[in-house]
């Protein structure tokens, strides 16, 4: 459809119809006969009574195909205007091949995999008449207290940006143009703005930050959404200095719109128009409804306040008038770039036989195993224990042993069924004999329950005492050659709502790991998690730690064939594990301070440090072990002054130095050494993979440009200053062997 259509199809609306297309339902609106739906769901939702529920623009969450096929076919026939529905829903790490949790894939740092996994989220969701995905949420953060972490790719706005670009690459397509094409669906980048630092690490909470901090670290990652061309963006549930993300005009208009340059629809999350009133921002729902349009939402997700009150508030106000059709617009847009007047049933009524579907197909599941290995993180591994010998007897003992819950919490259309756990895995590789296998413990304490108040372990509490349970588990450690622990939180303790206050291991489960440790066997533990937890007690009692994640359907073989050695590990951390509660938030990139703790003062009260605990953090950003080692030497730096167009090359020579043919993830880390506002004790600004057999030496080439040199200084523009600069290139924020000096000059650089 042209734009001229649409801008009439446009004009041919009513005010009430033009409303209806700003409102976001549930599929269980269209249940039944109209008078059923006004007794049901639109009296739950508040919904005035004359309100038709064929004017509804967008369906929350229905993924089934046939499903749609009705709602869509219901809705055709009965609207007057027959604009079709948007099917949207959270299908954030996958529909039904669901691969490693966000953060998890972000440990990869391999966007290419990435993007790739996205692309398949996006094909299976095409399959089943899904149009849009609220993925990909690219919010910073730097407090693992935070139950949402596990949707983010971690602490640092560099891999922030690249995973932006590649899951919106992935899940609409690189074609550059306004269409989306077959096998992609529309994303959405949430949550505008600084969702991901709220205030201790609370969900919900209100977020309080510099505009310095917002564009120089939370930003860019939407920014880089944007410039891939994201189709949507979504409101945060935050207030951001005050003032309720959702009802933020500066923050969604001036900011956003026009200066981010960003021309598609914004969506509120869950009921946050709503929520404007229990913010104390609104007085009532007439209120809401215009502090919403004013900032330009144009779809109200899961409320009645546009639906009952945008027609009266708008009466009257031609500027209200003009924004709401503006919003309509961006509405009917989205509709037509996803080709729906052509084909309101996109995919779906494609003749293909039965047995046709891409569905958790092979190439699929085979992805979803690679990107999971890739993101599994050696923590520790003395004495070279992994990768295990297959002659080996191995006690396997955890609550995650057999267990297939293991896919986080919003694998909405994920099935367990479909999961293979760790016992499954590990027997690809050797026979039964070699593995024993018992629980060991309740996964949470007797008294956990989510937050519909059932209990969140399988097995009931009261149907297998815990001694029991712990008295089989040392006896059977006790009988092997390795012990094999799979720990972790539930998947209940993290995700949305999962906010902790002291990220720990189960008390049950380091019970557990106490007792076996007390027999002196080799012991490996893997850790099953939704954020970094701390693991000091879990790492001094370990010989080999494994930080697992959620890795998704194809889980339980990936970590098989990293523990066997048939892959190498080679995840590094997207996110700092601290050592103590008290150290958090603690993150790499943190600002240099007046009284910096150098060791060669030792223990010098009066520097910025804690009495009773170390700085460092337990893994820092960008750490990861594999099972060989790889040498770094610097080979060349083309100058030692730079300007604008004249960037400083590098080049690094890499040598696999052990026994086992590995990838490695080169960093590059500049210090500004001195500016005119407070910079970073480094920051990441590059880094490039490299596979290398054992015993081969392989280059790596880096360039610094000016652009990477640029900061928020104290006017807000992004440029550059003349200065010197530190670079850091090593296998970790801390473990960086190549260091050098350059400099940029005044008169050396665009002004």
């Amino acid at each position: 459809m042209q734009n001229n259509q649409l801008l009439e199809k446009l004009g041919s609306l009513t005010v009430e119809e033009k409303i209806g297309q700003l409102v976001q339902l549930t599929g269980d609106f269209f249940e039944g006969d109209l008078d059923t739906v006004v007794t049901g769901p639109l009296k739950k939702l508040g919904l005035h009574q004359n309100y038709n529920v064929y004017n509804t623009g967008s369906i929350l969450n229905v993924t089934d195909r046939e499903k749609i096929i009705q709602l869509q076919t219901d809705y055709l026939e009965k609207s007057n205007h027959k604009i079709p529905l948007l099917f949207m829903a959270d299908i954030i790490y996958g529909y039904r091949t669901i691969f490693p949790i966000p953060l998890a894939q972000t440990c990869s740092w391999n966007f290419e995999s990435i993007e790739y996994a996205a692309s398949i989220a996006a094909r299976e969701c095409y399959e089943e008449g899904v149009h849009v995905t609220f993925s990909p949420m690219v919010d910073i953060v730097r407090d693992p207290r935070w139950g949402r972490v596990m949707e983010s790719s971690g602490e640092d706005t560099l891999l922030a940006k690249k995973y932006a670009e590649s899951m919106v690459h992935g899940i609409q397509g690189r074609q550059g143009e306004n269409s989306i094409p077959a096998d992609k669906i529309a994303a959405c980048v949430k949550h505008f703005a600084a969702y991901g630092a709220p205030v201790a690490g609370r969900e919900y909470n209100a977020v309080d930050m510099s505009e310095h901090m917002l564009r120089e670290y939370y930003l860019p990652g939407y920014q880089a959404a944007i410039d891939a061309g994201v189709k949507l963006v979504m409101t945060a549930f935050n207030t951001l200095n005050g003032i309720p993300a959702t009802g933020n005009k500066w923050l969604n208009r001036d900011l956003l719109r026009q200066e981010m340059k960003f021309d598609g629809v914004l969506i509120s999350d869950y009921a946050a128009v709503e929520e404007l009133i229990m913010h104390g921002y609104a007085e009532d729902e007439a209120a809401a409804a215009k502090l919403a349009l004013v900032a330009g939402v144009d779809i109200d997700m899961k409320t009645a306040v546009y639906a009952n009150q945008l027609e009266n508030v708008i009466n009257g106000n031609e500027e209200l008038q003009q924004l709401l059709d503006d919003a309509v617009y961006r509405v009917l847009k989205l509709k037509n770039d996803l080709g729906l007047f052509e084909d309101p049933f996109r995919g779906l009524k494609e003749s293909r036989p039965l047995l046709a579907t891409r569905i958790l197909s092979d190439e699929h599941k085979t992805a979803a195993r690679s990107l999971a290995e890739q993101s599994l993180v050696l923590l520790k591994n003395e004495q070279e224990l992994l990768p295990l010998s297959k002659q080996a007897k191995i006690a396997l003992i955890g609550p995650y042993a057999e267990e297939t819950s293991t896919l986080g919490m919003w694998a909405i259309k994920g099935d367990e069924r479909d999961t293979v756990n760790l016992k499954t895995g590990l027997l690809k590789h050797v026979d039964p004999e070699q593995i024993s296998v018992c629980r060991g413990s309740h996964l949470l304490p007797d008294y956990a329950r989510d937050a519909l108040g059932k209990y969140v372990d399988k097995l009931p509490v009261e149907t297998v005492d815990e001694d029991v349970l712990l008295q089989e588990a040392v006896r059977k450690a006790s009988e092997a050659d390795v012990v094999v622990l799979a720990l972790g939180e539930s998947i209940y303790q993290s995700g949305e709502g999962g906010s902790r206050t002291n990220p720990t291991l189960p008390e049950p489960q380091l019970k557990l790991l106490h007792e076996v440790s007390q027999l002196n066997k080799k012991l490996v533990v893997i850790v099953y998690s939704g954020r970094p937890l701390i693991l000091t007690e879990v790492a001094a009692q370990a010989d080999a730690l494994i930080q697992a994640w959620y890795p998704g359907t194809m889980g339980g073989e990936a970590l098989a064939n990293i523990l066997y050695g048939t892959a190498n590990p080679s995840g590094k951390l997207a996110m700092t594990f601290p050592r103590s509660v008290g150290q958090i938030p603690v993150y790499y990139n943190e600002l240099k301070t007046g009284r910096p703790n150098l060791p060669e003062n030792g223990f010098y009260r009066f520097a910025s440090r804690y009495i009773d605990e170390a700085n460092e953090p337990l893994y820092p950003f960008g750490y990861g072990k594999s099972y060989t080692t790889f040498d770094y030497s610097l080979l060349s730096v083309s100058r030692k002054e730079m300007s604008a167009d004249k960037p400083v090359d590098i080049e690094v020579s890499v040598t696999n130095t052990g026994k086992y043919d590995g990838k490695e993830t080169v960093q590059l880390y500049i210090r500004d050494q001195f500016a005119s506002v407070a910079r970073p004790i480094k920051m990441l600004a590059d880094f490039k993979q490299i596979f290398l057999r054992s015993g081969e030496t392989g280059t790596v080439q880096f360039s610094i440009s000016e652009d990477m040199l640029k900061f928020y200084g104290t006017s807000m523009k992004f440029e550059s200053e003349p200065g010197d600069f530190e670079v850091y290139i090593g296998t970790s924020s801390q473990e960086t062997p190549l260091t050098f000096n350059f400099a940029l000059r005044a008169g050396e650089h665009d002004e």
